[in-house]
């Protein structure tokens, strides 16, 4: 008959009990470490990422821009009446001086305008030779008068003197002597009126030419302006250079003003850039400048700034100051870069993908050896085309990834493969 312990049953209960304690325990301490396990690190190829090494000393500040060759001197070439275009002489390419004829136009109204106006003017000149003949004729009369009262003055005075001796010595009588004395001194008044006549006479021979030298001057004026519109139906290029553009077609009627052609000289371009209005801020006068026209660079300088911005950008000209490279031309596109500034004894990277001047970025810093990077708050200031200034978090010597790294946003640490 078998006999029942009960103390060997509690002790076989407690050890389950222990054993369930233990286990609960064991499950709970490996559930907290796990839940406190970071996660693993994503990998990322090395191969697909742009590097950079922190530097210390000189940074050159650049800006960049696109923009194109313009020329510095050109002539728009408009018309100066209207009229049907008749024939094109020059076309676009072609090299031109100022006497070249670009076009004709056709204007048969204009042309008979031209024609009244001069014949109005040659009638004008044969009225003022006609007239100055006239008066060069009254003017002779009037002194062929006056020599002849002259002359019979002096012979009336030859006379009156003659007389006063012939009654001094008693041998004529006194009335005769009065009435040659009376004579003389009539003809010498009827000299001096016929001299202020003459001189009146000139006077008024003077005024008439002047009137009608006027009338001939107002004439020659208009006739000038007509035959200044008949020849501006020939076109001319205006300047020394080359025909760039014509902007009408043989048979199409224009007005007056209406642009017709252009003409560039090709030996002076300037560049227009396009610089970001952020980044134009200290972009000054007499900078420094390089236009790649991708076919060769020249060296510039700026010199104007447009003190407007358009669409987010601001045009910079900049004058070219070497050789121009073949193929430059106007409106071809090229690229510039402004030197701003040297900034000496700072440390300084390669840009990061969407840095913006003065802010606080993260950025992957590679550690051990290599083998990962973690993210670290950088704080940059001044920037340039390709690197920017180092304020805080990052040490010379330190390498970081200056690629776009927002696929791992969420991650402050990537593994490198």
């Amino acid at each position: 008959m078998d006999i029942e312990r009960k103390d060997l049953a509690i002790a076989k209960r407690r050890r389950h009990i222990i054993y369930g304690v233990i286990g609960f325990v064991v499950v709970a301490l490996v559930t907290v470490g796990v839940s406190q396990l970071k996660p693993a690190a994503p990998g990322v190829e090395t191969s697909t990422l742009y590097m950079g090494t922190v530097e210390r000393g000189t940074m050159l500040r650049q800006v960049r821009g696109t923009g194109t060759l313009v020329p510095e001197e050109f002539q728009w070439i408009p018309a100066m009446t209207e009229g049907r275009v008749e024939k094109i002489f020059v076309q676009p390419g072609e090299a031109v001086t100022a006497d070249t004829v670009v076009l004709e136009l056709s204007d048969p109204r204009q042309i008979q305008t031209g024609l009244d106006a001069e014949w109005r003017l040659r009638a004008a000149e044969a009225d003022f030779e006609s007239l100055r003949a006239q008066l060069e004729g009254q003017r002779l009369e009037q002194e062929a008068s006056v020599v002849r009262l002259k002359a019979e003055w002096e012979q009336a005075k030859l006379r009156a003197d003659a007389d006063a001796e012939l009654a001094r010595q008693g041998l004529l009588a006194d009335l005769n002597r009065k009435l040659s004395a009376s004579q003389a001194e009539e003809l010498g008044n009827r000299h001096q009126f016929e001299l202020r006549r003459l001189e009146a006479t000139g006077k008024s021979a003077e005024a008439q030419l002047s009137a009608q030298r006027a009338t001939i001057n107002q004439l020659e004026a208009l006739n000038a302006l007509q035959q200044g519109q008949v020849s501006a139906l020939k076109v001319k290029a205006g300047i020394d250079g080359t025909l760039q553009e014509i902007r009408v077609e043989v048979g199409e009627s224009v007005t007056p003003g209406a642009v017709l052609a252009k003409v560039v000289r090709l030996d002076r371009l300037k560049a227009e850039l396009r610089i970001a209005e952020t980044q134009a801020k200290d972009i000054q006068v007499g900078q420094v400048a390089s236009i790649d026209t991708r076919n060769g660079v020249i060296p510039g300088r700026v010199r104007r700034v447009d003190p407007a911005a358009q669409s987010g950008s601001v045009t910079i000209d900049v004058s070219l100051e070497g050789a121009l490279p073949r193929g430059a031309r106007p409106d071809l596109t090229v690229d510039g870069t402004i030197e701003l500034e040297r900034l000496e004894d700072v440390l300084y990277v390669g840009r990061p993908v969407h840095a913006t001047e003065g802010a606080t970025i993260g950025l992957f810093k590679v550690v051990e050896e290599g083998s990962h990077a973690e993210r670290v708050n950088v704080r940059v200031g001044r920037t340039s085309v390709s690197t920017i200034e180092i304020l805080e978090g990052l040490q010379e010597g330190d390498q970081v990834v200056l690629s776009d790294m927002s696929t791992w946003d969420e991650y402050d640490r990537v593994k490198l493969k």
